[in-house]
């Protein structure tokens, strides 16, 4: 079995390579291409999304190969078309969006993803990034370093609040939503939770709320989102969405850009209608020179870091890999997308 493993400078390609050899052993071929992601970012190819690379390099790394591992490479139905011989493509992504699900169903191949790959780096850093924002640590290290000794910010009506005792929403309960709420119960958080797909009883027995996103915004001082970008959740926190929330409210947004009208935000910080933002996408990447956002008041931001840490990317290169194990062995895959490649 000849196997492409297209990896970058995160899930790299010879950690890739190896995790397949250790799943399926020797006597296999490899093919290996190193994408440009991280080093430089992401963006559409052709139909797809958050790819990295050309159709032309993959193409090319593709001869003959029957198994394609990867995290950013462009499938698209090109790339399909001109690699008849292809029968899996496993990404090691949360959902593959660098892959054209429609022409690989199409074209005989299953798309496998890793869902849960970066669960626990991206709730750690979600609960960073709450705690940076409620205790202005981000902020204030930056005055300081600046020539700034911010002494006023132990003034009562100037200091932050502890997560004990404090509301919490977070909006969506996903592998990393769950994880979040599990933290920030433990921390003596009341915690809300809004997903029309979450089970209600799971929530309560993890120790938060079930309720309707309007009620968790109107009873939330800190909001945290957590939700996947559809079609439906775009935009899901607006002008609108903004006004139900305390004055003073801590927003956090470490899931995706598109969650947030980004619009009606630095006039938000500024009035005081949210008292901080601390942000890990954007609807940008990365932001613009002249983005609105860099002179707002009390704004934490990084650059779409949630995800990485070491062990993701191992476990992102184990995840796909199994599937690869399982493909070889003629065993059902665990995580498929295209579900429909398999009916006759």
């Amino acid at each position: 079995m000849r196997i492409l493993a297209a990896g970058d400078h995160f899930v790299g390609t010879g950690l890739l390579a190896d995790a397949v050899r250790a799943e399926i052993g020797a006597g296999h071929e490899f093919s290996e291409l190193t994408l440009p992601w991280p080093v430089e970012p992401f963006g559409p190819v052709a139909n797809v999304h958050e790819a990295s690379g050309t159709e032309a390099q993959v193409i090319e790394a593709l001869a003959g190969a029957e198994v394609a591992v990867t995290q950013m490479a462009p499938f698209t139905k090109q790339v399909f078309a001109a690699a008849p011989g292809l029968k899996l493509v496993s990404v090691c992504r949360g959902g593959p969006v660098n892959v054209d699900l429609a022409a690989a169903t199409e074209a005989g191949v299953a798309v496998t993803y890793a869902p849960g790959r970066n669960a626990g780096a991206a709730a750690e850093f979600a609960v960073g990034m709450i705690l940076a924002a409620m205790r202005r640590i981000s902020t204030s290290s930056a005055e300081l370093l600046g020539g700034t000794w911010r002494g006023d910010y132990y003034a009562y009506d100037q200091t932050g609040l502890e997560l004990d005792g404090t509301t919490v929403g977070l909006v969506g309960y996903g592998a990393i939503g769950a994880r979040v709420a599990k933290v920030l119960v433990a921390f003596g958080a009341k915690v809300l939770v809004a997903d029309p797909f979450a089970d209600p009883a799971r929530i309560a027995a993890d120790g938060a709320e079930f309720v309707e996103l309007d009620d968790l915004l109107r009873r939330s001082f800190v909001v945290s989102l957590h939700a996947r970008l559809t079609e439906e959740t775009r935009h899901l926190i607006d002008a609108g969405k903004l006004a139900l929330l305390p004055q003073g409210a801590v927003l956090v947004n470490t899931a995706r850009g598109g969650l947030l009208d980004y619009s009606p935000l630095p006039e938000a910080l500024r009035s005081g209608r949210l008292g901080a933002l601390a942000l890990d996408v954007y609807d940008v990447e990365p932001p613009p020179a002249d983005w609105a956002l860099r002179d707002a008041p009390n704004v934490i931001a990084t650059p779409h870091l949630a995800g990485a840490s070491r062990q993701t990317a191992e476990r992102a290169a184990s995840i796909v890999a199994a599937e690869v194990g399982r493909y070889s062995r003629g065993e059902a895959l665990a995580n498929l997308a295209n579900p429909e490649v398999l009916r006759p």
